[in-house]
């Protein structure tokens, strides 16, 4: 389903008087100005396109105490391989599994800290967390419950996304393109102007990115005693500005 925003804002919609003509290219930025003498009009056109994610990404770590750093490693990776094998187990392939972070640090005692006395050193503790992407949309609570029963103590997530979101704009940048014409024409009739012609256009907008975690309500195609998961749609926005030349 395709949403069409068009923004005309005061700051971002002028007509000005066009300079010489110019045309520089620095880098990957064209900057062009109109080639006769005549208004310049400017304005943006975007496109939001919104859909079912066809991927979700979650989060799963374990965390592991012990006397010395060493130890405390080795829980925490014996720990780590069972839930890793859990995510391999609901079908997610080792190249969506993605370590995101490792942090061992040491613990301290500050309760009687008030009487004088100093932190009393308690042991290490380390966390782990992977981060597991699967196209498995209906699978999402399913495989939460597998890395919790597999150990898995810090769970982030879903987050859903597309895996190719370009796809979404096939349609839209001819959508935004057709709505800048039939504005800038309306533009030039009401200025008294005979048409515009286009100066130039830059791409802006992008992909709405993975959602952030979101709260667990039942999602119809799941087990009734799986955890309940709704995908909802991602959006992805394109967001085009244009310039015209009001010609008579």
């Amino acid at each position: 389903m395709t949403k069409h925003m068009l923004t005309a804002m005061a700051s971002g919609l002028a007509l000005m008087a066009a300079t010489p003509a110019l045309a520089q290219q620095q880098g990957g930025t064209t900057v062009t100005t109109a080639t006769t003498q005549g208004p310049i009009l400017s304005f943006s056109v975007s496109e939001e396109v919104r859909s079912r994610p066809d991927q979700a990404t979650v989060g799963a770590g374990v965390t592991a105490t012990a006397p010395t750093a060493v130890e405390a490693m080795r829980l925490n990776a014996a720990a780590m391989d069972k839930l890793i094998a859990a995510a391999k187990a609901r079908g997610i392939k080792a190249e969506d599994i993605q370590t995101s972070g490792i942090n061992l640090s040491p613990q301290y005692d500050y309760n009687n800290t008030g009487n004088g006395q100093p932190p009393r050193f308690i042991g290490y503790q380390v966390s782990n967390t992977v981060r597991a992407t699967t196209p498995k949309i209906d699978d999402i609570g399913p495989l939460l419950d597998a890395l919790v029963a597999a150990g898995g103590t810090n769970i982030d997530g879903p987050w859903f996304g597309m895996k190719d979101p370009e796809a979404q704009l096939v349609g839209a940048r001819g959508a935004a393109i057709k709505e800048a014409e039939a504005k800038a024409a309306d533009y030039a009739k009401l200025a008294g102007y005979r048409g515009a012609e286009l100066v130039s256009i830059s791409e802006g907008g992008g992909f709405g990115g993975p959602q952030p975690p979101m709260p667990m309500v039942r999602l119809q195609a799941m087990d009734a005693k799986a955890t309940p998961v709704e995908p909802g749609q991602v959006a992805n926005t394109l967001t085009l500005s244009f310039q015209y030349r009001l010609v008579r």
